[in-house]
């Protein structure tokens, strides 16, 4: 059974830094490509940043590039989303999702996390 989970979302002031968890089970991260999704009140689902199953390629949307940093860990079959200088903007609540081909398009991904709050206020 494929399953997704997201941790690690809070409150954080402008300027400080969260590293948000996507544990997966029942499929491996040699075999699926990840992307992190937000979506802001009033807004819809947007792409933050994506890593590719074969090689761990990655990319980012230009509102996080220099900001946030996409890993992965395959021996603990987990995405990190290292979100650094935060911004009000930024609030959100951030999902992963999984699917064999990257995709940049929320709606081209299969399996979803449950999603995590992230709020950057002073």
């Amino acid at each position: 059974q494929v399953q997704l989970v997201e941790s690690g979302g809070g409150l954080v002031q402008p300027g400080g830094s969260l590293r948000l968890s996507c544990a997966v089970s029942g499929f491996t991260l040699e075999y699926y490509a990840i992307g992190w999704f937000c979506r802001a009140p009033g807004k819809g689902r947007e792409g933050v940043s994506f890593i590719s199953s074969a090689d761990g390629s990655t990319e980012y949307a230009d509102s996080v590039k220099g900001r946030f940093t996409i890993s992965r860990d395959i021996a603990k079959n987990t995405v990190y989303l290292q979100m650094d200088s935060l911004k009000p903007e930024d609030t959100a609540v951030y999902y992963c999702a999984a699917d064999p081909a990257l995709h940049r398009n929320y709606s081209e991904y299969d399996y979803w996390g449950q999603g995590t709050q992230v709020t950057v206020s002073s």
